[in-house]
């Protein structure tokens, strides 16, 4: 985060708001100025990533799905943008240690013996660390003693859109982003992959809940995707994962995607399309499918 303050104070911080006499390593200015930062960089990641998805991918008929709620949209993004700047707050503590070097965050290629495969290396342990965590962390959510008061604003959305993606309570979004900050603590990591790392699991986030349910089938057993977690929303208690089922497999969370057997939120659409009036016969049999009933962890 270093480098991106450090453009920040020299292209405008400094010259257009500080102080000239304010020196930029003063704690009580950077942690100002990562506030800015941070919470600017988030509602544009946001903003351009899940607008994109919402009009490029998101296939807009599942908005006639008895489980999507009347001004979804508006109360994903309304929730959305009041809770990330409460999110950004421990955030930006987490930088400040990063700032100040206590984590092992590193600029110089040449610093390490293995050069550019201890970059391609460190980009996939970080995908399995984070991935790891996230999915226990988010698995400890689902207790009864958390999941009321921290994790089920987010379960409000039965069948998300891509603004849904970042429509938590500002604790449950700190809580499964930690690991993305804890990494460079532990382990090295280059700070420009860093960086880009932040904003791919950001898009990543937004992605599987996309409603595009499509995935490569040589990808189906290894990959987390949309398909697997519209599940996680409907029956509450599968499919935790953030990028791949390894983790759901050996916590015995993992269900087959119900769209990809063709009985997902998007062909129970479908299906209601052709029943038409025949619809208001059945429809209750089949509401009941994807009615999002509370279970034991609700």
């Amino acid at each position: 985060m270093d480098l991106v303050l450090s453009a920040a104070d020299y292209y405008f911080f400094t010259p257009y708001v500080y102080p000239s006499t304010w020196p930029e390593d003063e704690i009580f200015r950077q942690t100002i100025s990562l506030l800015i930062v941070t919470n600017l960089g988030a509602y544009i990641l946001y903003f351009v990533f899940a607008t994109l998805s919402y009009y490029v991918v998101y296939d807009h008929s599942l908005m006639k799905h008895p489980q999507f709620l009347e001004n979804q949209v508006y109360r994903e993004i309304k929730y959305t943008v009041q809770s990330l700047p409460w999110m950004s707050i421990p955030t930006v503590g987490l930088f400040l240690l990063e700032l100040k070097g206590y984590s092992k965050l590193y600029e110089d290629i040449g610093e390490f013996p293995f050069g550019w495969f201890q970059i391609i290396f460190s980009v996939i342990s970080f995908l399995f660390f984070t991935d790891m965590l996230i999915y226990w962390i988010h698995r400890g959510l689902h207790h009864r003693l958390l999941y009321k008061r921290i994790h089920k604003p987010h379960h409000v959305w039965k069948i998300p859109t891509p603004f849904a993606s970042h429509a938590f309570h500002p604790l449950d979004g700190f809580l499964q982003g930690l690991p993305y900050h804890l990494y460079p603590f532990i382990f090295p990591l280059h700070k420009v992959v860093y960086l880009g790392l932040y904003v791919l699991v950001n898009i990543w986030t937004i992605s599987i809940h996309d409603g595009d349910f499509r995935v490569p089938q040589l990808l189906r057993p290894f990959i987390n995707g949309s398909a697997h977690h519209t599940d996680h929303h409907v029956f509450f208690e599968y499919n935790y994962g953030q990028y791949f089922t390894l983790w759901d497999r050996i916590g015995g969370s993992f269900k087959y995607p119900s769209s990809f057997e063709g009985t997902g939120p998007l062909s129970y659409v479908k299906k209601m399309g052709k029943k038409g009036n025949s619809h208001a016969e059945n429809g209750c049999k089949n509401e009941r499918l994807f009615s999002g009933e509370p279970t034991k962890t609700e």
